[in-house]
């Protein structure tokens, strides 16, 4: 604790130094940023499926999907739809549960009165990855939905009449990448149940080593297993090398058995360690499992792991500007720019990282050495808030790219439940194909999806929105997961 607390006076000595140097400094209070952090994490009830709970604040949506799994008499129901449609894909699950744990584990001290709403969220596709991975002996589900169906409609998740097929994983059809992702997901989790719920972090411990034991023995990727169910929408592009190490890092981490280190230091070098990698997403885990094996070092100056502090610190010189390695790109506004698709997911996990990192080398006293210049903690705070400030609306187009946040935010969304009006509103069942005139109405959407971040601006820091745009107008929930962190970092810290 008392690392944290140095940390948290230093970061606060920072903030006001450069507040003096920098007008843009005023742009959000620590209010704006506990308002956004809220506002974050009431997201995730918006894409909630299964049962709702009587505590359910966006109250527009309704119960759906109470039947997954009964075509083949496991029960899935719960999980979240991962952006716009209505699949649930336990890739970017895992993943999203992964990051949302990790913002707890690092941030959570900083959350206050959202700490319930942070856990919730996580429970929500705890408790499915779960299901999903205990139904059956040897199988892991891993999606529910039939995307290529499912995309050709325009229906509410309430109204959904399209088949609810599932897809799992099998000793003879490996996933290796989703196996050791939901390995990663149930293992951060339990770090975060540990002291509030002790028996469910044991559970999901348990469960974590038995599908990381699973991936690693049969494997495979699932795109390969799976084929156009899965391709091109969460198709595994980086394989499930990455994974792999990612799944064992975290089941150290939670578990502090020697044998994943064991694991780390045998395997690190032929699962992408020794590869500079500068993109962290759903598919590629590898900057993120190098900045938590860093700590390792940093903290126990452990044999071997120097490496991940020398690939980590590779990975923060491509990024910030100025230093010999650079590389990134930056739009003329400011924002990291890594994809046409859904970029703000890039910049949401980038910032993370760039926090996370800071966080471990201010607690040990360390900087990031790149060539001949160096980089400190507050230079990685100051970078970071640049990005968490343009999505929230400190950008050339000065609109917030968080719906509900701010005076100007996308209207018309690609999102089936938040542009087709809500049950309750309209309680008549809206077909399929009934559902397009919504999709191409001119109107705005009528239900708000409080908190969801959008794919962003293109870049030259244009916008467009547009329902039929979706590569700049569709939320995704790991967009967002990694933005939590990086809100309740700002709302203690500014």
């Amino acid at each position: 604790m008392a690392h944290a607390t140095t940390f948290s006076l230093k970061i606060q000595t920072l903030l006001g130094t450069v507040c003096w140097l920098s007008i843009s400094c005023s742009a959000f209070t620590s209010q704006d940023y506990a308002e956004a952090l809220d506002k974050s994490l009431q997201f995730f009830e918006g894409q909630r499926s299964g049962k709702l709970p009587p505590n359910q604040r966006l109250t527009w949506r309704g119960d759906s999907g109470l039947s997954d799994g009964s075509g083949d008499h496991v029960n899935l129901v719960g999980g979240y739809y991962d952006a716009g449609d209505n699949v649930k894909f336990g890739l970017p699950m895992a993943f999203t549960t992964t990051l949302l744990a990790w913002s707890v584990i690092e941030f959570g001290s900083s959350m206050h009165n959202q700490m319930e709403n942070a856990k919730a969220a996580i429970r929500w596709s705890s408790d499915y990855l779960l299901k999903a991975a205990t139904a059956t002996p040897g199988t892991l589900y891993v999606q529910v939905g039939n995307p290529n169906v499912d995309h050709s409609c325009w229906e509410r998740p309430e109204d959904m009449d399209t088949p609810r097929n599932v897809y799992k994983v099998t000793a003879e059809k490996p996933g290796s990448d989703v196996a050791a992702e939901t390995a990663a997901a149930l293992a951060a989790a339990s770090i975060v149940f540990k002291d509030s719920d002790p028996s469910y972090s044991s559970k999901l411990l348990q469960t974590a080593i038995e599908v990381f034991n699973f991936a690693d023995k049969h494997r495979g990727s699932y795109s390969d297993s799976l084929g156009s169910v899965v391709c091109p929408f969460y198709c595994s592009y980086s394989g499930y090398q990455d994974e792999l190490l990612w799944g064992a890092s975290w089941i150290h981490r939670a578990s502090q058995n020697a044998s994943y280190l064991s694991y780390i230091q045998s395997n690190g070098h032929t699962m992408g360690a020794d590869e500079d990698d500068f993109s962290f997403s759903w598919d590629d885990k590898r900057p993120g499992t190098k900045i938590l094996l860093a700590k390792e070092f940093l903290e126990k100056t452990t044999a071997g792991f120097e490496l991940y502090k020398s690939h980590s610190d590779n990975y923060i010189c491509s990024i910030i500007p100025g230093t010999p390695s650079f590389q990134a790109q930056y739009t003329p506004g400011g924002l990291f720019y890594k994809a046409t698709e859904s970029n703000l997911q890039y910049v949401t996990t980038t910032t993370f990282l760039l926090l996370t990192y800071a966080k471990y080398l201010s607690s040990t006293g360390r900087v990031v050495t790149c060539g001949s210049s160096t980089v400190t903690a507050e230079s990685l705070i100051t970078a970071a808030k640049k990005q968490v400030d343009y999505i929230l609306g400190d950008n050339p187009a000065k609109m917030s790219y968080m719906v509900g946040f701010g005076s100007r935010y996308p209207q018309h969304i690609h999102h089936r439940g938040s542009s087709i009006p809500s049950i309750h509103a309209h309680p008549d069942h809206i077909s399929c194909n009934d559902g397009f005139q919504y999709f191409h109405s001119g109107s705005p959407n009528p239900n708000v999806l409080v908190g969801a971040i959008v794919g962003g601006p293109d870049n030259r820091d244009n916008f467009g929105d547009d329902r039929h745009n979706y590569v700049q107008s569709e939320p995704a929930t790991y967009i967002n997961a990694p933005f939590v962190g990086a809100l309740a970092f700002f709302s203690a810290h500014n």
